[in-house]
């Protein structure tokens, strides 16, 4: 009896060994044109054992990649794209630098600090009451979805303007920034506080409960 132990090991193991063993006929045949056309008959299986890849961009492009890595990049045919080496795939790519930039608010994210910095080189007094009327309320929206809970608008007037180094200034903040409510409402975020404030005092609604059971009985 044959054990897998005893055989080759499967460089692609969800090709299967029938695959690799046609693979391995093909670098068998002495015939140029045969091997083409044994290769091209081994990529239509590959493609019907993986129907998954033909998802994918270029799917083909990557079925011949892995019919030249299951033949150990030792078979000679006529391939469509450009034969892949070993050594391509044996490099490792390059490292990337992790993001070192500090946000100074974790809440309103790195991109509200880059638009309010752009802040600073408007010259425009229209564009630039646009700009703090848009921000406030938008940085007011994120606090938002960070804590449901409340948000005073004298608070997010005075981030704004010291998060735009004084470029954007907001004087009267309760009536420019939108409500509370309408945002909570626009976010979806208003049925969470009104189902949090039903159940805010469990104990209460159980001792209600528990008169009304008295009442009953006493009648």
């Amino acid at each position: 009896m044959e054990y897998n132990t005893t055989r080759n090991k499967l460089l692609l193991p969800e090709y299967g060994r029938n695959v690799q063993n046609m693979i391995a006929h093909a670098m068998d045949l002495i015939d140029r044109d045969e091997r083409n056309k044994a290769a091209k008959a081994i990529i239509e299986v590959m493609g019907e054992l993986n129907p998954h890849l033909r998802d994918e961009e270029d799917y083909r492009h990557k079925l011949w990649a892995h019919l030249f890595i299951m033949s150990d990049f030792t078979l000679d045919v006529d391939s469509p794209y450009e034969i892949p080496t070993e050594e391509s795939f044996a490099s490792k790519p390059d490292h990337m630098e992790y993001p070192k930039g500090r946000i100074r608010v974790g809440h309103f994210g790195k991109y509200t600090q880059k638009i309010l910095d752009s802040a600073k080189n408007i010259k425009d007094e229209k564009e630039l009451e646009y700009m703090t009327y848009a921000m406030g309320n938008f940085m007011k929206k994120q606090y938002l979805t960070h804590n449901n809970t409340a948000v005073e608008n004298a608070l997010i007037a005075k981030q704004l303007n010291r998060l735009s180094d004084g470029a954007l200034n907001m004087e009267n903040p309760d009536e420019d920034l939108t409500s509370t409510n309408q945002l909570l409402k626009t976010l979806g975020l208003n049925n969470v506080n009104n189902n949090n404030n039903r159940n805010k005092n469990p104990r209460k609604k159980q001792m209600g409960k528990n008169q009304n059971y008295k009442k009953k009985f006493k009648r």
